[in-house]
């Protein structure tokens, strides 16, 4: 894996940058398998922890085929560029928001590159978007996938999001998540954590049909791995070289709010999170509601209708703060477009790219009917099938759940 990813950065579809870590310095790795002459599309995954060399060899692929200049940059603490050049790990302190920004605007000028679309995902778009305040000169677009916008406001819209849909809200899977919490046969984190993954991968029909079951005393089996797969995702040991949670933490809890204590009610996003041995809170690095206002350039703003992590809400919020941006409301998606519909991130980038950003919102309904590519889709299958056989739910993989 590691061989394999090293021999792309060192070939011709990439380069390492020096750069500072305070008493040290570190190699930032970056992939740009096709330079063309066209404006090239940075794509920065999410997290905090994604590596992008490993787990998105087959997307640079896609991309390439469709005749997409992508690159994307290791983010600073995480696979090819964790170590320093004394080959010891980064220290946390040296993992922030604001130096792996500005890696990236050095990345931009190693490769010889002035102007980029730049495309983020998640954690992503926390990135694309500081790198917009801080280097707006070099943003030629924007593509906020599953987008985040400040810590305060998302984590209070993404609670009332979830609550008013499968809470309080009239439909079937409320009135199972109702009858599930006073039977107390589960614990209410645990809870969030199943409703979270079942919902955004496989849908409202088969969490309704999973709830129903484990009322009745049946589908133990499958819930518990589901609830093994939300584990792994926020606080497993990770994968070198596809998820690397250990050095990024300054960020996860210090810069973004992860270690903010949970409310005690159903459904919080923050009960996934609880943890004694983080770094505290210190503060966002930018104020972005205050930002956006003055980004001059197009910009597309996908969100899935069934993403729980960063609801549609929030985006709404943020295409209607920035002057030039529309939505891409997708059908049948859940969190993360590159990941989970990869056909679909790709058109929306080479729209923003050819500047042809405007023409989306009529052709969203095409773009969220291309076929779904990547190891994603399948978790759905299976979450559907093991709710009525015995199925080995599969492992995270890291950048299928993020």
């Amino acid at each position: 894996m590691q061989q394999v990813a090293e021999r792309e950065v060192a070939g011709r579809a990439g380069g390492r940058v020096r750069r500072p870590a305070g008493p040290t310095e570190v190699d930032i790795a970056y992939i740009r398998p096709a330079p063309s002459g066209g404006t090239p599309v940075v794509v920065i995954p999410g997290g905090p922890g994604l590596a992008s060399a490993v787990p998105y060899r087959a997307f640079r692929r896609r991309a390439t085929r469709l005749g997409l200049d992508v690159v994307m940059m290791e983010h600073r603490g995480i696979g090819l560029s964790r170590r320093d050049t004394a080959g010891a790990d980064l220290p946390v302190e040296e993992v922030t928001v604001g130096a792996v920004v500005d890696d990236l605007a050095a990345v931009l000028d190693d490769a010889g590159i002035e102007r980029a679309v730049i495309y983020g995902c998640s954690y992503g778009t926390c990135l694309a978007q500081v790198f917009g305040v801080r280097h707006p000169r070099r943003v030629a677009g924007m593509v906020l996938d599953s987008p985040m916008l400040d810590q305060a406001g998302d984590l209070a819209a993404t609670r009332e999001y979830r609550r008013e849909l499968l809470w309080h809200g009239p439909g079937p899977v409320a009135q199972a998540v109702r009858a599930l919490l006073d039977a107390e046969l589960v614990p209410v984190h645990e809870l969030g954590n199943v409703v979270q993954i079942v919902y955004e991968f496989a849908g409202a029909t088969a969490l309704e049909r999973l709830l129903r079951a484990r009322l009745a005393g049946h589908g133990t089996r499958v819930w518990r791995r589901i609830v093994g797969l939300g584990a792994d995702e926020v606080a497993g040991p990770g994968q070198r070289y596809v998820v690397e949670p250990d050095l990024v933490a300054g960020i996860t809890h210090g810069e973004l709010g992860g270690s903010h204590a949970p409310d005690g009610l159903p459904l919080d996003p923050q009960s996934m999170f609880v943890r004694d041995d983080v770094p505290p809170f210190r503060g966002e690095p930018e104020y972005l509601p205050a930002a956006l206002p003055g980004f001059t350039w197009p910009t597309a703003v996908i969100s899935g209708d069934r993403d729980l992590r960063a609801p549609r809400p929030v985006a709404q919020r943020i295409a209607d703060l920035i002057p030039d941006a529309v939505q891409v409301p997708l059908t049948d998606t859940g969190h993360s477009a590159l990941d989970t519909h990869r056909l679909a991130a790709l058109a929306v980038a080479r729209l923003v790219r050819d500047g042809r950003h405007r023409e989306i919102p009529g052709r969203a309904a095409q773009i969220a009917n291309l076929p779904r590519r990547g190891a994603s889709r399948l978790l759905g299958t299976a979450i559907r099938a093991g709710i009525t056989v015995d199925f080995a739910l599969p492992r995270s993989r890291g950048n299928e759940f993020v």
